[in-house]
């Protein structure tokens, strides 16, 4: 058989749906969730969400409540410290890395991703805006063929988009990181530097209006 008429099994295409799920802040922080809500919700059997909840508790995205309940961890300070920091370490590190394999097919396809970024915007989609701003990264991450990096990346990001969600929720079109246009200038000049410094800056304002929800009475 080749690639196309391979399935995917079952019990990862229900890890990869909580997953995003979580990513994508349809889970609030810190409200709890039946496993029954969750097998209904991902329309799967018993056993790959048992399965997807394991992996994704094992990756700190979940913690479990008890009562056959599990819940995304909220957000504290001291959590969002150690978030930007590893953060602001290794994500401008990835695109550091990646910029030495840019293509003009690759630059292309991110600007189309970050055309999608605007339009979710433009129509206050939410949802759309989080996958559309979650592809533009990972794109560009997986250029830098650095899979310890993006591992570490894809974690933080679990622990970071419910509480961005949140952020957004509260403060509107203002709260949301967009520094996508400095990154393609930066990717269009070859200037690893500039593209690293476009990201850190992606990140930094994302986490400045978490740490101001935070301070204003969490989320």
């Amino acid at each position: 058989m080749d690639d196309a008429d391979r399935k995917i099994p079952t019990h990862e295409i229900t890890y990869a749906r909580l997953r995003d799920m979580i990513l994508y802040g349809h889970l609030a922080p810190g409200q709890p969730v039946t496993i029954q809500g969750l097998i209904a919700g991902l329309g799967a059997g018993m056993t790959p969400v048992r399965e997807a909840i394991r992996r994704l508790t094992a990756e700190g995205a979940l913690l479990p409540q008890g009562n056959r309940r599990v819940a995304v961890p909220p957000m504290t300070a001291d959590m969002l410290d150690q978030v930007a920091f590893v953060r602001l370490a290794v994500e401008p590190e990835l695109a550091r890395r990646a910029a030495a394999h840019v293509t003009p097919a690759l630059i292309a396809r991110l600007a189309a991703i970050d055309d999608r970024v605007t339009d979710a915007v433009e129509a206050g989609q939410l949802p759309d805006y989080l996958a559309a701003n979650h592809a533009f990264h990972f794109t560009l991450y997986q250029a830098a063929n650095a899979p310890v990096l993006l591992d570490l990346a894809r974690s933080l990001w679990l622990r970071a988009g419910p509480s961005l969600r949140a952020v957004i929720g509260r403060y509107g079109r203002s709260a949301l990181p967009d520094r996508h246009h400095e990154a393609l200038a930066a990717m269009r000049a070859g200037d690893a530097e500039a593209l690293a410094a476009a990201i850190a800056r992606d990140i930094q304002q994302g986490i400045d209006h978490v740490r101001q929800a935070l301070t204003e009475g969490g989320l």
